[in-house]
């Protein structure tokens, strides 16, 4: 792969996108949400992957897979209206189905082809995929560290303006009630991610977000995690309930301890 295919792929990106674009400004808001985020998820991935110091030739990679993680999305709310996986169709298969159609994959390796796919295709699985060589693996574990320190922001940023500024497509249909469901308390006491199947109300997708901590995998992503106190801030938007804080608790011990160890370590 060599510069020019990405700066390639990044013209395609952006006529792709355009084309979704409509005369409807609430229409044109999602789209251009998953516009920005996108390109935020690359400098994201461009930031860990010289933090872990990799090759010039990866990072391109893992840039390319930044850029194309998200690209069925805009397919999902197309033809769906949401963002919504269990209520559309899972946006990573969309995705691959839309790097087919238009072969933008063309010109890459058959090594190159596979890596992308198999990295777009787990950026948002449940867990990772079994037998799957380390190299593999470690790209899909670099993207979803990537992509979750920017939704963080993202959902940050908009429960500091929801009051004035409400949006249904990005609270996924979740009920506003002030509880927060047992089962979301639970997985965070355990230390464990939390189920999207679990989830009730606003409060169990923050609680989800808080999660997350323990699905990061690289030591800088834990350091910008901390660093940029998103925990904290998800928490303060939370009812101050024993439970809810016992449950933070868990997530920012675990962030305060990886955040320390070696650079080269994985979580798991």
């Amino acid at each position: 792969m060599k510069n020019s295919d990405l700066t390639h792929l990044k013209t395609w990106f952006a006529d792709y996108v355009s084309g979704y674009y409509t005369p409807d400004a609430e229409y044109n808001r999602a789209i251009r949400l998953k516009e920005k985020h996108t390109k935020r998820v690359c400098d994201k991935i461009v930031m860990l992957g010289k933090s872990l110091n990799i090759s010039e030739q990866e990072l391109l990679l893992a840039e390319t897979t930044a850029l194309l993680h998200d690209i069925g999305r805009f397919k999902q709310y197309a033809i769906y209206g949401t963002f919504n996986d269990m209520n559309s169709k899972n946006h990573a298969r969309l995705g691959l189905q839309q790097i087919g159609i238009h072969k933008i994959l063309n010109v890459f390796s058959k090594y190159e082809k596979r890596l992308i796919a198999k990295t777009v295709a787990h950026h948002n699985a449940a867990v990772l995929p079994e037998k799957e060589d380390e190299k593999t693996l470690f790209f899909i574990r670099l993207l979803r560290d990537a992509d979750k320190l920017d939704i963080w922001k993202v959902f940050i940023d908009y429960y500091h303006e929801r009051g004035k500024n409400p949006n249904s497509t990005i609270e996924l249909g979740l009920a506003d009630k002030p509880i927060c469901s047992p089962r979301v308390l639970q997985a965070l006491k355990e230390c464990k991610s939390v189920s999207i199947n679990d989830l009730k109300t606003l409060n169990d997708f923050k609680l989800l977000l808080i999660g997350w901590a323990f699905d990061l995998n690289f030591v800088p992503s834990f350091q910008a995690l901390q660093d940029h106190n998103y925990l904290e801030q998800l928490a303060s938007t939370l009812p101050q309930s024993k439970e809810v804080k016992e449950a933070v608790s868990q997530a920012r011990d675990h962030v305060i301890k990886c955040s320390r160890k070696t650079l080269s370590s994985i979580t798991h």
